[in-house]
């Protein structure tokens, strides 16, 4: 059996079994948490949270647009088509479609394929690993009185953060191994890259947390679940490469993970609001993306450099035999000198030409 079959067979097994299990859960308490959303109390932090899942994605743009090398036109609005494209290419089967997106714009503006698909396996390593970070946010809730012992994996992150070479370098390194060699950019946009994935993290978590808000939950308890709870779900449903956008693996994390500050069914329909917001979110933000986009050009491709000749000067005719040419009663220049001068006067012709003055 062909890993391409395997694979067919066991996604929709998965991801049924999950949705199963999510039922499970919210079928008790599900439809009382349904109602709380549905209070006027509720209408600002729905309103919020999906403003704040908003501000994830446009930070997301900026940290991956900062991996991209040198001066080209991918920033502002084409940088966010770009990035909505590949984002919009994780509903589709395959894992190929993001990047190949990625390459296709980036060539359309002369942005080589090579410095694209850098810039993506890098944001995707680093998106793993700020997300990763964040989600230690979660185990003082999770892990009372035994999560210290997750500092270790803290000081990595620090130290990447200083030296991001702990991070660039095996990245690379695996990339030659596939024949897929990254270029790795300075060490000052990785820095860059990695606070802006974690801002992005953060603001993306914080609409799980209005959402537990909206569910009664008190507030500070459920500030580092719900940010932990999500970065680390969406980390774990990245991971499960059969399963489409995580679908269900992430509801089930987010669900254990809330379950530290709110009842199973209540947690449950969290996790599945979560979900709803971030497809609206991300639909929506694709959809207005991608409209202003038809309304304003591309830019233009980057200019390559091309050698300068310098101009020559036409040689001069020489003047008449005899005497020399009388001045010109309208400028009021003197007589060119003899042929063979190597100082006489030129004056510049409208089109900017030198030539000898008849």
């Amino acid at each position: 059996m062909t890993i391409d079959r395997l694979r067919r067979i066991l996604t929709p097994v998965i991801v049924v079994a999950a949705l199963v299990g999510v039922y499970l859960v919210v079928r008790g308490e599900g439809p009382e948490a349904a109602r709380s959303f549905a209070r006027a109390e509720a209408v600002p932090l729905l309103a919020a949270s999906l403003a704040a899942n908003v501000a994830g994605l446009v930070l997301a743009v900026h940290a991956w647009r900062v991996l991209l090398p040198g001066d080209h036109p991918i920033r502002g609005l084409y940088a966010a088509k770009v990035y909505f494209l590949g984002q919009l290419s994780k509903y589709v089967p395959g894992r190929v479609w993001g990047v190949l997106t990625h390459v296709a714009h980036g060539r359309a503006v002369g942005v080589p394929g090579s410095q694209m698909t850098s810039a993506y396996v890098l944001s995707l390593a680093l998106t793993l690993l700020t997300g990763a970070a964040v989600s230690l946010a979660a185990a003082p809730v999770a892990l009372p009185g035994h999560w210290m012992w997750l500092c270790l994996p803290a000081l990595f992150f620090l130290a990447s953060t200083l030296r991001p070479a702990l991070v660039t370098r095996p990245v690379a390194a695996v990339a030659r191994l596939a024949r897929r060699p990254v270029a790795t950019p300075p060490d000052g946009a990785v820095r860059r890259a990695v606070l802006l994935a974690v801002a992005s993290w953060t603001a993306s978590g914080l609409h799980l947390w209005f959402l537990v808000l909206a569910l009664g939950a008190e507030p500070w308890g459920g500030l580092g679940a719900a940010v932990g709870g999500f970065a680390l779900a969406t980390v774990v449903s990245s991971l499960a490469l059969i399963v489409p956008d995580g679908w269900g693996v992430r509801e089930l994390t987010i669900t254990a993970a809330l379950a530290t500050v709110l009842p199973a069914g209540p947690a449950a329909a969290a996790a599945i609001a979560s979900r709803l917001v971030c497809v609206v979110a991300e639909l929506g933000s694709a959809g207005l993306v991608l409209g202003w986009s038809r309304l304003r050009p591309a830019p233009a491709p980057a200019p390559t450099a091309t050698p300068v000749t310098p101009a020559t000067e036409p040689t001069p005719e020489p003047p008449p035999t005899g005497t020399g040419t009388p001045p010109d009663t309208n400028t009021g220049t003197a007589p060119a000198p003899p042929h063979g001068d190597p100082h006489a006067p030129h004056r510049l012709t409208p089109l900017g030409e030198a030539r000898v003055h008849p």
